[in-house]
């Protein structure tokens, strides 16, 4: 490895710890703003960000096993294996989510109002872009293919965080209660995209 591709492997690293940091705080604050506020998005998106600690901790390992020299090879099984129980974790959460937001818009159980909430998909909104930019940027350099799948799912988590923000602010300011289960619902198609391509390989 050359000593501008060592640069870009150890910025990798940084990102992709910083990413996992993140996810794992907003993971923790979603789930006890959600369970508190009784909002089917906010769980879900906690629950969400749990997968995506896992996926930015495997592509960690992965570029902490290279720079160690190790031959990734000798992790192939085992990457395959975490990849096929991501998938399993996103559609399980995709049938939770449907099944929650139903009930919840079946029995008009209106969710209460969440600044934690809001400033958590706000933030998420702001940092995520961020990250996943600066990824792609050092995934071209590595010409790293997990890093620039691991990148794209941040963006996907920024395009989730603007879809619960905007059902927790109509609901807030609006009363709109039936806007977060709907919210929730909107993540679905991609939750099952995302456990598909985890589960059975990207095609693209």
């Amino acid at each position: 490895m050359t000593a501008s591709a060592a640069a870009a492997a150890r910025r990798a690293r940084w990102l992709l710890g910083a990413t996992l940091a993140w996810n794992l705080l907003e993971a923790l604050l979603s789930l006890g703003a959600g369970i508190g506020a009784g909002s089917i998005a906010l769980v879900g998106f906690g629950f969400d960000s749990i997968i995506e600690s896992v996926a930015a901790g495997l592509v960690l390992w992965r570029f902490t096993s290279e720079l160690a020299k190790r031959t990734p090879e000798a992790a192939d099984d085992l990457e395959q294996t975490v990849h096929q129980f991501v998938g399993v974790t996103f559609f399980a959460l995709g049938v939770y989510v449907t099944m929650q937001a139903g009930w919840t818009l079946w029995q008009g159980d209106a969710p209460e109002r969440s600044p934690l909430g809001i400033t958590i998909a706000a933030l998420s909104l702001l940092v995520m872009p961020l990250l996943a930019r600066a990824k792609l940027r050092t995934a071209d350099t590595l010409g790293s293919d997990a890093l620039r799948a691991e990148a794209k799912e941040s963006l996907a988590c920024a395009w989730l965080s603007a879809t619960v923000l905007v059902g927790l602010l109509a609901n807030a300011a609006l009363g709109w209660w039936w806007a977060d289960p709907i919210a929730a619902l909107v993540m679905v198609p991609w939750l099952f995209k995302e456990g598909h391509e985890s589960f059975f390989g990207d095609e693209d």
